[in-house]
C-alpha cells in the first residue's frame, strides 16, 4: 500500500524528479544504482527507498521499462484503445474513472477576458517528475508546467501572459494540497476526491482536451485517433494545435498523443520531458 502524499512528503520529491530525468537521458548506458544515487547526492540504499516511495516503482524497474520502451513505441491499434475507453465510460480495466478530473470550462465571455476578476494563487513545487509551477483559482487548477525547462522566471511570465488580466498571489499553503492530489493523479494512485480544473479554451480545444482525459493511463494514441473520436477525421493539424494549447500538463495528458509512426515530438515542455513522463507512466502501469 502506497503511503499518502502528505504535504510533508512533497519535500522529498526533488531527488526523484532529478533521478527520473537522469535515468531517462542515460537509458542507453544503463546507469547503475550507485551512479544514479550519486547524481542526486544520496546513498544507494536511501536513494532506492526515496525513489520507490516517490515514483511507485524501483529505479531498476524504471530502467527496465525504458530499455523496452523504444522497441514498443509504435502503436499496434491505438484507435481501438481510445474507442474502448470512450465506449466504456471511463470504466472497464482502466482505473482512470477513479482518478478522473472534474473540469469547469469558462464561458466565452470569461475566455475573452483572460482571467479578469480572478485571483490566481501559485507556487513552485517539487514533484515526482521534476519541479512544477502550479496556479489555481478558487474553482480549480488553471496552470501546471514543468518549471525546470527554461527556469522559474520564464514559467511565471508565461502563466501571467496566458492569464493576463488576473491577479497573481504567491501562496504555497493554498497550492500544496492541490499539488499533492495532482501527483497522486500523475502516479495513477487512487484519490478520495477529484482534482478540479479551471480551464479556458475554444469549443474545439475543450472537445480535444475532453478526449485527452479519456486516454487510459500508460497508453498512447495518435493525433488522427483523437481527430476521429471527436468527429473531425481530417483535423489532425487542428488537433495538434489544441493539444499544444493545453495549460495544465499531466492533468490533461497531452503527453499521451504521438505521431502515427511512433515518434515522440512537439511537446511544450521538451521532447526529453515527454519521454520521461511516458516512461514513468509505462513503468507504473506495468508494475
Amino acid at each position: 500500500m502506497n503511503a499518502p502524499l502528505t504535504l510533508k512528503r512533497l519535500d522529498g520529491f526533488a531527488p526523484v524528479g532529478r533521478a527520473i530525468d537522469y535515468l531517462a537521458a542515460h537509458a542507453g548506458e544503463q546507469p547503475s544504482l550507485e551512479e544514479a544515487a550519486a547524481h542526486v547526492g544520496l546513498s544507494p540504499g536511501h536513494f532506492q527507498r526515496v525513489f520507490k516511495a516517490g515514483a511507485g516503482v524501483s529505479p531498476k524497474r524504471f530502467l527496465q521499462y525504458l530499455a523496452a520502451q523504444e522497441a514498443k513505441r509504435a502503436i499496434a491499434d491505438g484507435k481501438n484503445v481510445l474507442s474502448a475507453s470512450f465506449s466504456a465510460g471511463l470504466s472497464g480495466a482502466s482505473r482512470l474513472h477513479d482518478l478522473f478530473l472534474a473540469a469547469e470550462a469558462m464561458t466565452p465571455g470569461d475566455y475573452r477576458r483572460k482571467g479578469e476578476g480572478l485571483v490566481v494563487r501559485y507556487a513552485f513545487v517539487d514533484g515526482p517528475l521534476g519541479r512544477v509551477l502550479i496556479g489555481a483559482t478558487d474553482k480549480g487548477v488553471c496552470w501546471l508546467s514543468f518549471a525546470e525547462e527554461g527556469g522559474e522566471t520564464l514559467h511565471l511570465a508565461e502563466m501571467q501572459h496566458d492569464w493576463s488580466q488576473a491577479e497573481f498571489v504567491e501562496d504555497h499553503g493554498f497550492v500544496a494540497p492541490l499539488a499533492a492530489r495532482a501527483f497522486v493523479f500523475a502516479l495513477n494512485r487512487k484519490t478520495d476526491e477529484p482534482l478540479r480544473l479551471h480551464v479556458r479554451g475554444t469549443n474545439f480545444q475543450l472537445k480535444v482536451w475532453e478526449a485527452l482525459l479519456k486516454i487510459p493511463y500508460g497508453t498512447c494514441v495518435t493525433y488522427g485517433d483523437i481527430a476521429r473520436e471527436i468527429g473531425s477525421p481530417r483535423a489532425n493539424r487542428a488537433v495538434g494545435a489544441a493539444v499544444g494549447a493545453n495549460l495544465v500538463s499531466i492533468l490533461i495528458p497531452c503527453h499521451r498523443v504521438i505521431l502515427s509512426s511512433g515518434v515522440i515530438h512537439n511537446y511544450r515542455w521538451g521532447v526529453a520531458r515527454k519521454k520521461a513522463v511516458l516512461a514513468m507512466e509505462g513503468a507504473v502501469s506495468a508494475a
